[in-house]
């Protein structure tokens, strides 16, 4: 065990770092499932919280969204950054509260509806089929996060959207950029005013877009998103970047996290890769499992609306709680043998999605993006093996792989 205290353990969840050495983190997080699954974190630059570790009481709380508010923090940064992000005003529908994030979060719904997706997965499948051509072309040998992984789910976001092509390249820096501000590789600068930019650029570049599909509107999300009314009005500026915001940047990022972290897995485990690639009827519960297995968004927020109890722990009007999925989705209570990847897991109650009225807006589109991809790849491996040493980002937020060094051979 290498976390010597549950305070130890709690801190955890507050260092990026912890998320890119998996033995470290889920030490700590087995212990607070065990010990104090509900802790208080008084953790050096971060305002304190409750960690809410276990699946039972994460669900709780999901259920309860009129007690446990989105509002005001819905992500954890430092104190300096929840200033920060107060001062700039996006708010995006992780930030919002019913009713204003029923009426805003149903601009997207009918674009993630099973009709449209249906309508959407033959140009999902021929994308698939384009990044598996590209890989069966290459030399054998890779970073298959760079090379694959990144730019498979963003041409189908970027799409869904409308965006140009050329513009897929600049989109996905400014992602990896917004997402890895906690990462010396991927960060802008080493302060919170270094990664400004990229949030600015952002802005500007949505504001063009959505004043281009006012003008002249198209039959793609960002018209749809530029030309939606909320009582009658059109969306602010700020509020129509901050939909496009949380679409572009974790629609596709969150994706491309399973999808690596998920090959990694059948790497690591040879015998559900030859049990998957023998029986393909597996592939939806192969899927799920990789979700649980990534589970890409790390945690959020909620903040008590009023007093209440979650176990044996007093929760006072204010306090903010820190909902770790990735714990949840670690919970033995709930898994069987949680630390075991399975291809044939059933049932498989993840929670990597979230739950309740925030259960993830693109979820059905992140399944069929990974069934798509991973139908296309399993049947045409001759050869796959680790050619390097994975690295994962340094987060306590969204995140997973940023390098996987592979080397294979596929028909």
């Amino acid at each position: 065990m290498l976390t010597r205290t549950t305070d130890d353990a709690g801190r955890v969840l507050a260092d990026p770092s912890a998320y890119q050495d998996e033995n470290r983190l889920h030490a700590a997080l087995e212990q607070l499932r065990t010990h104090a699954p509900v802790h208080w974190v008084n953790a050096p630059d971060y305002q304190p919280f409750w960690a809410i570790t276990r699946h039972a009481d994460i669900m709780t709380v999901e259920r309860a969204n009129d007690v446990f508010t989105n509002s005001p923090r819905p992500v954890l940064v430092t104190r300096e950054g929840d200033v920060q992000q107060a001062a700039i005003g996006v708010k995006t529908l992780i930030h919002m509260d019913d009713p204003e994030h029923r009426k805003v979060r149903a601009i997207g719904t009918d674009w993630f509806r099973p009709r449209a997706m249906r309508a959407l997965k033959v140009r999902v499948d021929e994308l698939a089929k384009i990044h598996v051509d590209k890989m069966a072309r290459g030399s054998g040998a890779g970073d298959f996060v760079q090379d694959v992984a990144v730019n498979y789910p963003l041409f189908v976001i970027m799409s869904l959207l409308g965006i140009p092509e050329a513009d897929f390249p600049m989109m996905l820096k400014l992602t990896q950029e917004l997402f890895g501000s906690d990462d010396d590789e991927l960060q802008r600068g080493q302060t919170l005013e270094d990664s400004l930019p990229a949030l600015m650029e952002m802005f500007e570049y949505f504001t063009t877009l959505t004043a281009s599909r006012r003008a002249n509107p198209t039959e793609d999300l960002a018209s749809a998103i530029a030309n939606a009314r909320i009582d009658g009005e059109l969306l602010s500026d700020i509020d129509a970047v901050s939909y496009y915001l949380i679409i572009a940047t974790a629609g596709h990022d969150t994706t491309s996290a399973t999808i690596s972290g998920g090959l990694r897995a059948l790497i690591d485990n040879p015998d559900q890769l030859r049990l998957l690639r023998a029986d393909m009827a597996l592939l939806p519960s192969a899927v799920e499992e990789m979700i649980r297995w990534v589970t890409p968004v790390k945690s959020f927020m909620r903040t008590a609306a009023r007093d209440c109890k979650i176990g044996e722990a007093q929760i006072g009007a204010g306090d903010a709680l820190l909902l770790s999925y990735v714990s949840g989705n670690r919970d033995a209570d709930v898994f069987d043998k949680p630390f075991e990847f399975d291809v044939a897991r059933a049932p498989n109650k993840h929670i990597a999605f979230g739950h309740g009225v925030h259960f993830c807006l693109g979820a059905a589109l992140a399944r069929m993006e990974l069934t798509s991809f991973f139908a296309e790849l399993l049947p045409r491996i001759k050869h796959l093996e680790l050619a390097g040493r994975p690295e994962l980002t340094a987060t306590t937020f969204v995140g997973g792989l940023k390098h996987l060094p592979i080397r294979y051979s596929l028909t």
